[in-house]
C-alpha cells in the first residue's frame, strides 16, 4: 500500500495487519482496524499477567494476540502497525522489510482515516520538539477553544489519535481543528502526514539511543513541515529549527514564520515592552505589529513558557485565530502538573516542582527562570552530559541536592564548573530521598530563594514515574510547611 493516503473505510477490508505492542495506542489501531473490516493480529514481545489481562478484550472481539513473540512477521501481513517506542531495528520490522511490508504507526493511520465516512477532515496543526511539547499543544487547543473552534489536543497526550479521528467518542465528533503534539518516534512512522502548520520548538540530544544518531533524531522531527500549507513555525533562537523549514518541501505558498523572546522581525511574533506580539500574520507585516497577549497572561511567565506561548499564537494565527482569542485562550490555560509548578511558600523560599524535566535541555530552561536558587537534581542520565547544563546555570546556583543512579555526573561537572557551590549528594536511590532532599535543600535556602527540582535525568531509578516524583516532592514540601505552621 506504499504511503498513499487511504481514506474510505472500504480500502481496509480484507487487509491482513499486524499490530505491533499492546499498550494504548496498539490496542486503540486494532480495534479501529478490526471495525474497519481488516484482518488484525496483535503481537507483543511481553507475557505478564498484565499483558494477558489487556489480550482478552481483544481476543473476545475476534482479535487473535500473540504473546511471547515480537520476532516473527505473521504469515500473509499486507500492513504493520506499531506503537511508537518499538525501535525501527526490531526484528518484526526487519522481517517485514525483507518481506516488502510497510512499517507505519497509529499516527500514519489516524492520517489516512481522517474523512474515512466522507465528512469534512479537520485539519491538523502539529507541534514537535525535544521539550515544550505537550504545553505548547495544550495551549493551542486553549486558543482554539476561545476562538469558538470545536478542537482537542490529542497525538502524543489524551486519548488515542485513531480515536479522535474515527469519532468513536462524541466529545470527538465533527471537529474544527486538532491541536495535535508529535514526538519524533511518531513522525518516524508517519510518511504521509501532511499538516495545515506545524512548529518545531527546540532541538536537543534525546532519545538518541532509538534513532542511532542526532542527525537520524533531527530528521524525524523535521517531518513535520513536509507537505504543509500555511506556516512553518520555527524557534529564531534555534537555528537548526529554521534548517529544517529551508528543507522542507511544502506546499506553494507556505510561509516561514519565527517565534523569539526578543522584539519581531517581519513574519515573526515577539516580545515588546512584555506585550506578545505578531508580525506574521498582519496585513503589512513590515510596517505593522499586533498586540496579543501580556506577559502576565502567560501561566508561569518562565522565559521558555513564553516561548511556548508564542509558537502556539503563531499556529493558531495562521489557522485565521482573531487577537483577542490569543489572549483569552492563554489567560484560561493553566499548565499540567509538574511542569514549573509552584508548590507552596515557606518563609520566603520558594518551592518549584519541574520533575518533568527530564532531561539537560529542559532543566536548562527551568533553571533559567530563577535568579537564586537551591537545584535539586539527579536520576537517569539517558547517556547527557550536564556541563554547559551547569556552566550556563552556574551563577544562579545558591546550592545543589544530589539524588539518584547518575548524580556522579551532575557531582562532577559542578566540580568543573561551579567549584563554589555547595553540594549535598545524598547517596540514595530510593523514594524515601525526596523528603531529605528538601530537607537538606531548605537548609542551604536563603529568604527570596527558589528551591526548585529540575531533575535533568529520568525518574525510573527511584520513582514509578516523574509524577510520582513530584508528588512526593510536593507531599514533602507541604509536610515542611506543617512542621513550621
Amino acid at each position: 500500500m506504499g504511503s498513499q493516503e487511504v481514506t474510505t473505510a472500504s480500502a481496509w477490508q480484507g487487509m491482513n495487519i499486524t499490530v505491533a505492542g499492546l499498550g494504548v495506542s496498539g490496542i486503540s489501531a486494532a480495534r479501529a482496524l478490526a471495525g474497519l473490516g481488516a484482518s488484525v493480529t496483535v503481537v507483543d514481545g511481553g507475557d505478564s499477567p498484565a499483558h494477558r489481562e489487556r489480550a482478552v478484550p481483544l481476543e473476545q472481539q475476534g482479535i487473535p494476540v500473540r504473546l511471547a513473540d515480537a520476532e516473527t512477521l505473521p504469515e500473509g501481513t499486507d500492513l504493520v502497525v506499531t506503537s511508537p517506542g518499538w525501535k525501527p531495528d526490531s526484528p518484526l520490522f526487519l522481517a517485514a522489510a525483507k518481506a516488502g511490508v510497510d512499517v507505519v504507526g497509529d499516527v500514519e493511520i489516524a492520517w489516512r482515516l481522517r474523512g474515512h465516512d466522507g465528512r469534512k477532515a479537520a485539519p491538523w496543526l502539529a507541534v514537535t520538539g525535544t521539550n515544550g511539547k505537550t504545553t505548547t499543544t495544550r495551549m493551542l487547543a486553549s486558543i482554539l477553544a476561545a476562538a469558538g473552534l470545536r478542537t482537542a489536543a490529542v497525538g502524543n497526550i489524551g486519548t488515542p489519535i485513531v480515536d479522535v479521528v474515527l469519532g468513536t467518542d462524541e466529545a470527538y465528533a465533527d471537529l474544527d481543528v486538532l491541536a495535535v503534539e508529535l514526538s519524533s518516534y511518531q513522525l518516524h512512522w508517519a510518511p504521509s502526514l501532511r499538516a495545515h502548520s506545524a512548529a518545531v520548538l527546540n532541538l536537543a540530544p534525546d532519545h538518541l539511543d532509538w534513532h542511532g544518531s542526532m542527525e537520524a533524531y533531527v530528521a524525524d522531527k523535521g517531518r513535520v513541515y513536509e507537505g504543509n500549507q500555511v506556516a512553518c513555525v520555527y524557534n529564531v533562537a534555534d537555528p537548526a529549527t529554521e534548517d529544517l523549514v529551508r528543507g522542507a518541501d511544502v506546499e506553494e505558498g507556505c510561509r516561514a514564520v519565527g517565534f523569539t523572546l526578543g522584539t519581531p522581525g517581519p513574519s515573526q511574533l515577539g516580545v515588546v515592552d512584555g506585550i506578545l506580539v505578531d508580525r506574521a500574520f498582519v496585513e503589512d507585516r513590515h510596517k505593522q505589529a499586533q498586540e496579543l497577549a501580556e506577559i502576565a497572561d502567560v501561566e508561569p511567565p518562565a522565559p521558555h513558557n513564553i516561548a511556548n506561548a508564542l509558537a502556539a499564537a503563531a499556529l493558531a494565527r495562521a489557522f485565521g485565530v482573531p487577537p483577542a482569542a490569543v489572549r483569552d485562550g492563554l489567560r484560561a490555560f493553566r499548565p499540567d502538573a509538574h511542569r514549573i509548578q509552584h508548590v507552596a511558600d515557606v518563609d520566603g523560599i520558594a518551592y518549584v516542582d519541574d520533575s518533568k524535566a527530564t532531561n539537560t535541555h529542559a532543566a536548562q530552561a527551568s533553571l533559567a527562570a530563577y535568579e537564586s536558587i537551591v537545584w535539586i537534581a539527579g536520576g537517569l542520565a539517558k547517556g547527557a552530559t550536564f556541563d554547559e547544563l551547569v556552566a550556563t546555570s552556574a551563577k544562579r546556583l545558591r546550592g545543589v541536592v544530589l539524588f539518584g543512579a547518575d548524580r556522579a555526573l551532575i557531582r562532577e561537572a559542578l566540580a568543573r564548573h561551579a567549584p563554589e557551590v555547595p553540594v549535598v549528594d545524598l547517596d540514595r536511590t530510593d523514594t524515601g530521598a525526596m523528603p531529605a532532599a528538601v530537607q537538606e535543600a531548605t537548609r542551604l535556602a536563603r529568604a527570596g530563594d527558589t528551591v526548585l527540582m529540575a531533575p535533568a535525568c529520568a525518574s525510573m531509578d527511584m520513582f514509578a514515574n516523574y509524577n510520582q516524583r513530584g508528588d512526593l516532592f510536593a507531599e514533602a514540601v507541604r509536610e515542611l510547611g506543617a512542621a513550621g505552621a
